[in-house]
């Protein structure tokens, strides 16, 4: 008989891994959204002001997003922008 199960199985990058800005910036916008919190405002919160406190410590997003500088958060939303808008 197989030892194999019927189920989907569900593969993420494991957190550790995360270095790239945008990947970074999708994960922490899907934990505030799972949470309930309006993301864009709380990640606008969080690059105005510095405070991580904006920022859930759902799914240790809170430590995730600390791994870069929020000006590379900025040049990454600019980026994103602008490839998509010129």
């Amino acid at each position: 008989m197989d030892n194999y199960r019927n189920e989907t199985m569900k593969f993420e990058v494991p957190k550790e891994n995360m270095t790239e800005p945008k990947e970074i910036l999708l994960y922490v916008y899907k934990a505030l959204k799972e949470k309930e919190y309006e993301p864009v405002n709380q990640i606008i919160g969080y690059i105005l002001s510095g405070d991580p406190t904006y920022i859930t410590s759902h799914k240790d997003a809170r430590s995730i997003i600390k791994k870069i500088e929020r000006d590379e958060i900025l040049e990454e939303i600019l980026r994103e922008y602008l490839k998509h808008n010129i």
